[in-house]
């Protein structure tokens, strides 16, 4: 048995295309996935494939986003948190030497 033509990334991402932005058309995705077969000359399940396998994409990088997102925000806090205990360091630093060298402050 052949194997079935191959397409390239393009077509894929194209075809992904119109089958999202056809949903909203049709009463099922069973009908919408099937017209935009038809229209690209595709068998259905091919496009509900490739439909799958980018949703699938999308989610692995949607959650790996996230990931690295609250990986930041975890970073940015410790920050934060570290620079407020120097500041109040410095704050106190700064009123204890001008009291020092200032006595008509007291």
């Amino acid at each position: 048995m052949a194997k079935g033509t191959r397409h390239t990334p393009e077509f894929k991402a194209k075809a992904v295309r119109l089958l999202t932005e056809s949903r909203g058309s049709y009463s099922s995705e069973t009908k919408a996935i099937e017209q935009a077969a038809r229209d690209l000359g595709v068998a259905p399940e091919t496009l509900r494939r490739r439909r799958d396998k980018t949703d699938a994409t999308v989610a692995a990088e949607t959650k790996q986003s996230a990931e690295d997102a609250m990986a930041e925000l975890r970073s940015l806090r410790a920050e934060v948190a570290r620079l407020r205990r120097a500041n109040e360091i410095l704050t106190t630093a700064s009123a204890f030497f001008a009291a020092r060298l200032d006595p008509t402050r007291r």
